[in-house]
């Protein structure tokens, strides 16, 4: 706590805005021995949004620099007033943060959107570049109007973003990502590649390549498709891209992947990874079931989303998780040990997945942060927790679960039209051998649109990081039970923004 004193001192807006995180942080309670730092509030006023709220973070980690975007001011029907950052240069120990110029006419200097949203954060090791993909979008509808870039050289200071695509007449795009090729013995060292999805045409996805740093973009041939919340990665020395993706065809969904061996120029698939069987998420939550996804040293792909078969009459949602080599053949998935090996009553949703990238094949460490309530059958007492648990062999077993966070209400955060709202995906990286996440957290109040005071949803990481710890408990293998679950609507048939 002592750097968030140190910033109190400072004087200007950067100090009311700390004053404001030592406050949140303060309040948080205390559900586990895990020291929480705030790292992020959101200082907008317009009455249009809910303030003060962030959510949705992703983050991404290299060498001694971590950096998180997320949105922060969250309109109850899509999208944010902007985009903000966090930023650690020395390893997580001290943060500094800031929001995107240029993005919304919200930012400093203002941009030309209406709203941003769906962040997601690169590093370009070739071109020494730091990256922030987000969505702009305009008030009507509300649309997702431009797939925006923002650049950084430090990741602390960044310029105003450049448009990757816009749209033509009956496009409405939605859910970005971004990853580059930083494997300086790939044939395409310093590719960058950034996904989404057009909801105007039933969630056609798409792929943008860049070769210069991101200041110019290529658009690839992809196959017809219907798929949302795609997370594009590259295997080291080949250059393959992998990108796991859901598919929104079904009621219920499936996971899906397609991939590019020529460098992002055209796309192979979509390939099954699985279909999805999910039981409903208690408390009014927005939760779709998109993957989350990561890669080893040597190019395992691994990737979660939640799901029920493993549990009696799917009564309730484990994480579990698939692999893959080559991105077109899959593992049969298997249940993150979250609830006991019987069956349990934990519902866990929104993991963000993992991989120290030092490791690989048996010995890979993986770490997944997700959401969770801890008795699916809450009712109207529903409180969320989060939970972080981790993989010393590669997902074979695991350790106990650690819980970061909460209680949590879920009036206490804002009430978008899909559910009460901590972010449709979370991310776990890794940092000098240290899990290291950034996510929301809140404290009570009754969250009101348009107010100021009401609600209290900030941005936390974990103060000293999280020891990939591994365990005895077995994945569970099989589908043991089999029932009729709750179809969870997602992809093409859900806007997601």
């Amino acid at each position: 706590m002592r750097d968030l004193r140190t910033w109190v001192r400072r004087p200007g807006p950067i100090a009311a805005v700390s004053l404001i995180l030592w406050s949140v942080l303060s309040a948080q309670p205390a559900l586990a021995n895990v020291s929480l730092r705030a790292v992020s509030t959101d200082p907008y006023t317009n009455t249009t949004s809910y303030h003060r709220t962030q959510v949705e973070p992703d983050t991404f980690a290299v060498g001694n620099t971590i950096v998180s975007a997320f949105q922060s001011g969250r309109f109850q029907n899509g999208g944010a007033s902007n985009i903000g950052w966090a930023t650690s240069v020395n390893g997580g120990v001290k943060w500094k943060h800031g929001f995107l110029p240029g993005t919304t006419k919200f930012a400093t200097p203002a941009g030309p959107y209406d709203r941003d949203t769906d962040p997601a954060v690169a590093y370009d090791a070739s071109h020494k570049t730091w990256m922030i993909v987000s969505l702009g979008m305009t008030d009507a509808g509300p649309d997702g109007v431009a797939i925006l870039v923002s650049r950084s050289t430090k990741g602390v200071k960044w310029g105003s973003p450049v448009a990757v695509q816009t749209v033509t007449s009956g496009q409405s795009f939605d859910k970005t990502w971004i990853v580059c090729d930083d494997d300086a013995a790939s044939p395409f060292y310093g590719n960058c590649y950034v996904e989404w999805d057009d909801f105007g045409n039933l969630d056609q996805p798409h792929v943008s390549t860049s070769s210069d740093g991101g200041a110019t973009w290529t658009e690839a041939t992809v196959p017809q498709g219907i798929a949302s919340g795609g997370q594009p990665l590259v295997q080291p020395k080949t250059g393959t891209v992998i990108m796991p993706i859901a598919n929104g065809l079904s009621a219920a969904g499936a996971i899906e992947s397609y991939t590019s061996h020529d460098g992002g120029v055209t796309f192979e698939g979509p390939f099954t990874v699985s279909p999805i069987t999910a039981a409903a998420v208690p408390g009014g939550m927005r939760a779709p079931d998109l993957p989350s996804a990561e890669i080893d040293g040597l190019g395992r792909v691994y990737v979660v989303w939640y799901d029920c078969r493993f549990e009696v009459n799917c009564s309730t949602n484990d994480i579990v998780m698939s692999t893959s080599v080559d991105g077109q053949t899959w593992t049969p998935p298997v249940a993150v040990p979250i609830n006991p090996p019987t069956g349990g009553t934990i519902n866990a949703f929104d993991p963000g997945i993992g991989v120290d990238q030092t490791t690989s094949g048996p010995s890979a460490v993986l770490g997944v942060t997700y959401y969770y309530f801890p008795n699916t059958a809450c009712g109207s007492t529903c409180q969320l927790d989060v939970g972080f648990i981790s993989s010393t062999n590669a997902g074979l077993s695991w350790g106990t679960p650690t819980p970061l966070a909460g209680p949590i209400t879920p009036s206490w955060l804002p009430n978008t039209s899909q559910g009460f709202m901590m972010g449709d995906y979370l991310s776990t990286s890794f940092l000098a051998g240290k899990a290291r996440t950034v996510f929301a957290s809140a404290k009570a109040g009754t969250c009101q649109l348009g107010q100021v005071t009401t609600c209290k949803e900030f941005m936390v990481s974990p103060t000293a990081g999280l020891s990939a710890l591994g365990g005895r408990t077995p994945v569970r293998s099989a589908v043991r039970y089999r029932g009729p679950g709750t179809a969870h609507r997602i992809g093409g048939l859900l806007l997601l923004r």
